[in-house]
């Protein structure tokens, strides 16, 4: 087995997990965590792809990676500022409970 195909399977399986978790959980600091493993399972694509292109030396799938970093960060501070935010409001981080944003 070629491993670009172990990196694309064990990505897949990361995305799968994070994707099951994003989906299944109530808390929203565990929906967070299933969303950041899915951005790092497309992480890990973009340096197996690099890794494996013709042209390893362009630093392509080095560029996109650090990018995505950077767009994971601001999500996760964004994403933990709202879950502050609501819980002081709702005192809950129950993403059921919450069914309104008005103030």
């Amino acid at each position: 087995m070629n491993p670009l195909h172990q990196y694309l399977l064990f990505s897949a399986l990361l995305f799968s997990v994070g994707l099951a978790g994003a989906l299944t959980r109530r808390n929203a600091i565990l929906v967070l965590i299933g969303v950041e493993l899915m951005l790092n399972a497309a992480n890990l694509n973009f340096i197996a792809f690099w890794r494996y292109s013709p042209n390893p030396e362009a630093l392509n799938g080095v560029m996109f990676v650090i990018f995505s970093i950077a767009i994971a960060a601001a999500e996760a501070a964004v994403g933990l500022a709202l879950i502050i935010s609501i819980y002081r409001h709702y005192k809950t981080t129950n993403v059921d409970e919450v069914n309104e944003l008005k103030g």
